[in-house]
């Protein structure tokens, strides 16, 4: 397992969890969402979190795929969305 510290997953992984906590407790959150998406967040950010991802992946494995399949588009998108704007800036 590779770590990449980033000061932004960290924040908005435990910011996921702080919600999934909450959801828990009250009943218009849904806290099992916000904490896989937390764990999701965070699992290149501690071992902890990724232990908890590979529980996930073992449990729902096709709705993890989903979420990587979708992160890996996003990333794709936010790329070439970078590169445009590079070049109409020129």
């Amino acid at each position: 397992m590779e770590y990449r510290p980033s000061l932004k997953r960290k924040v908005a992984g435990f910011a996921l969890l702080f919600l999934g906590a909450l959801g828990t407790v009250l009943p218009i959150l849904q806290g099992a969402l916000f904490i896989a998406l937390g764990l999701f967040v965070l699992r290149d950010q501690y071992a902890w979190a990724h232990r908890g991802m590979d529980w996930l992946r073992r449990r729902w494995p096709r709705q993890v795929e989903g979420v990587e399949a979708m992160e890996g588009r996003m990333i794709g998108w936010f790329r070439r969305q970078g590169e445009r704007l590079r070049l109409r800036s020129r």
